[in-house]
């Protein structure tokens, strides 16, 4: 297993380049400089909500081969590191959207309703949450609490991929009259250019805690991969449809990596 438990005495921190913001939040190619994403990061690999398998790759719905893989449902259940993450989130939002521009709060089904019901009693807004399709009965409602025409929404998730299933939730409370322009998630993988450009062309900015390369990094600084693991894993995120291809992943469907 590539993936390890921390160990006492934290490697000495490497040198890199200055993250390139990508709106406002994340980063497009290395490790952002803000504390809140190192400090996520570190969390997650704590909780063990990210597991480094390069010797055995994760295989995804798109058919992509990839050494790493990370659980961020599993954050509900760590009272502890839920509540640090959370107010990352909340002052993250502010800096970089500001509360004051947000009415609702809305949770995309499933991983998503959590996030937002913990951020919405943060910040004291209203909550909805957005069905990936309307139910087959009652009032075939797709969108569960009450939003009102014109409401300024913010669309929460768990993780980014390429940013499919989001494009769903954005459209239906756009239907519903709402205003859409930001979307916020506790992690972005970060390597996928489509993910910010699908929500771009939407005319959405997509906001994170962190990326998988905020993770490498503190994967490496506080010794949770073992050398094979971070060396597989930077390759990975330097190149991931080559090292797919070449540990028996398939190319995605057009417009469909991971579907998230």
């Amino acid at each position: 297993m590539a993936t390890k438990k921390k160990a006492k005495t934290p490697a000495a921190g490497t040198s890199r380049k200055p993250a390139k913001q990508l709106n406002g939040n994340g980063s497009s190619g290395r490790a952002s400089p803000l504390a809140e994403a190192r400090d996520t990061a570190r969390l997650l690999l704590e909780i063990e909500a990210i597991h480094c398998r390069p010797d055995n790759p994760y295989i995804f719905t798109s058919g992509r081969a990839s050494p790493v893989y990370i659980d961020c449902r599993k954050l509900i259940s760590y009272p502890e590191a839920r509540t640090k993450i959370m107010a990352h989130a909340l002052k993250a939002i502010d800096r970089d959207i500001g509360w004051s521009k947000i009415d609702v709060v809305a949770g995309g089904e499933t991983a998503g309703i959590p996030f937002a019901a913990f951020l919405a009693a943060l910040a004291k807004k209203p909550m909805i949450y957005v069905r990936k399709q309307p139910k087959g009965f009652g009032r075939m409602a797709q969108i569960e609490g009450d939003l009102k025409p014109g409401k300024r929404v913010l669309l929460v998730e768990d993780l980014a991929t390429d940013g499919g299933s989001k494009l769903v939730f954005i459209e239906a409370l756009k239907k519903a009259e709402a205003k859409v322009t930001d979307c916020f998630v506790i992690f972005h993988y970060g390597i996928f250019p489509q993910s910010i450009e699908m929500l771009a062309a939407g005319g959405v900015k997509l906001h994170a805690l962190a990326t998988w390369w905020d993770a490498l990094e503190a994967a490496e600084r506080h010794k949770y991969f073992d050398e094979r693991g971070l060396t597989e894993t930077r390759a990975f995120l330097e190149a991931p449809e080559k090292w797919s291809a070449s540990h028996g992943g398939r190319p995605p469907a057009p417009r469909s990596l991971m579907g998230r």
